[in-house]
């Protein structure tokens, strides 16, 4: 029996990274590129995984009578590597100091303060820019537009 690895979305950094709006748009487009790679990394994972259940369905029905060993052994080999490759791919989104919510969708979040609270600058695959944000209870269904007052008492770590 195989099971999905966790794409871990937690940050390894032990101190809060927090992000302007000016520092965040500056990164976007490192940060498009890393996660467009997660995602074409975890499509591959996804395919992989499928020939191997696939391969598993099709192992008990015929009893294993017929086990194609060196072909298992390929299709594992290449499930663990693509998703080694998608961990490390989301690691590297990780390292910029934003978080990954949402791999299937590539849903960002930059860490900010806001009135002197943390929230979280959003971004998904695709806008043209980070004009959102939510408080870090909300989740992506609490987006709200970045306003003039948001701008005004926004503010992340200096410099940068």
């Amino acid at each position: 029996m195989t099971t999905s690895p966790c794409w871990c979305w937690s940050t390894s950094l032990n101190v809060p990274r927090f992000f302007t709006l000016t520092q965040a748009e500056k990164l976007l487009p490192q940060v498009e590129s890393a996660i467009r790679e997660a995602i074409t990394l975890k499509a591959e994972y996804d395919q992989a995984e499928a020939e191997c259940q696939s391969f598993s369905q099709r192992l008990a029905v015929t009893g294993g009578m017929h086990v194609d060993r060196p072909r298992l052994l390929e299709q594992n080999s290449r499930r663990e590597s693509a998703a080694l490759r998608v961990k490390d791919s989301i690691e590297r989104v990780h390292e910029f100091g934003c978080v990954v919510k949402d791999l299937d969708i590539g849903l960002i979040d930059f860490p900010a303060l806001f009135n002197g609270q943390e929230v979280c600058l959003c971004w998904k695959l695709g806008e043209s820019g980070i004009q959102f944000w939510h408080g870090v209870h909300e989740g992506f269904r609490g987006r709200k537009a970045i306003d003039q007052e948001f701008l005004e008492h926004h503010q992340g770590e200096l410099p940068n």
